[in-house]
């Protein structure tokens, strides 16, 4: 059987999360946490390429009533994350699915909230990330926040060492998992393009990782900060 379109993380989904805090700490982790009090407290969410369920746990720690759809397109991850939300035994007030795929297997009538992508963008080549953020931003709800942890050094051009260590990064995967991009996106073109502005970021590892907050137009307002309390936010 041919394998599904973007599925390589499958040859990495048993050790990835080590891999990650071997070579960045927690900041990954990190970032994706201090984007936590911008979900709300009820709604429906979509978590797209989170891997082996890390996120979706912490989710369910919030206490928030959510409806949860986590795609992966990686059998293996999507395996670990659903073992992993079986094997979650504190209360939560969340309702999860699970679904195999891209974002082609977003139904055309689905509506989100919050749309949540950690450590995905950065996978794609410019062409493929303009689908994937079009199906992305079709299916945000007109009020809705779009949830980005990635890399993103604030620095340009990034210090020699993060350079070199992007570069490691995509030949790894590149050769391991078919990551087609060999290169950090130009993230401010896409969103811009699709009307999208930051509302909130914050730096990890020496700003090489970015957590932001992206809503349409000039809906929602926020105070632009580094803590961890965006109470200023609305929308």
């Amino acid at each position: 059987m041919p394998r599904l379109p973007d599925s390589g993380f499958d040859r990495v989904a048993a050790f990835y999360d080590r891999l990650a805090r071997l070579v960045y700490g927690h900041a990954l982790e990190e970032a994706q946490e201090a984007l936590l009090p911008f979900v709300p407290q009820r709604g429906r969410v979509l978590v797209i390429g989170g891997g082996g369920g890390w996120l979706l746990e912490r989710l369910l720690r919030t206490g928030k009533q959510l409806e949860i759809l986590y795609i992966d397109a990686a059998p293996a991850m999507l395996q670990r994350a659903r073992r992993r939300y079986t094997g979650f035994r504190q209360p939560h007030r969340c309702t999860v699915s699970f679904r195999l795929g891209t974002e082609q297997a977003l139904q055309p009538q689905e509506r989100f909230d919050t749309i949540f992508t950690p450590f995905l963008l950065d996978l794609f080549p410019p062409r493929r990330l303009q689908r994937l953020m079009d199906a992305l931003a079709a299916a945000l709800t007109p009020a809705g926040s779009w949830l980005f942890a990635d890399f993103w050094p604030l620095q340009q051009p990034p210090p020699r060492s993060q350079r070199l260590l992007l570069r490691g990064m995509y030949l790894f995967f590149g050769l391991i998992s078919g990551v087609k991009a060999r290169q950090l996106p130009d993230y401010v073109h896409h969103f811009e393009a699709l009307s999208f502005r930051e509302v909130y970021s914050r730096g990890f590892f020496k700003d090489m990782v970015q957590a932001k907050v992206f809503v349409r137009g000039a809906s929602g307002a926020c105070c632009v900060t580094k803590g961890y309390d965006p109470v200023l936010y609305r929308t």
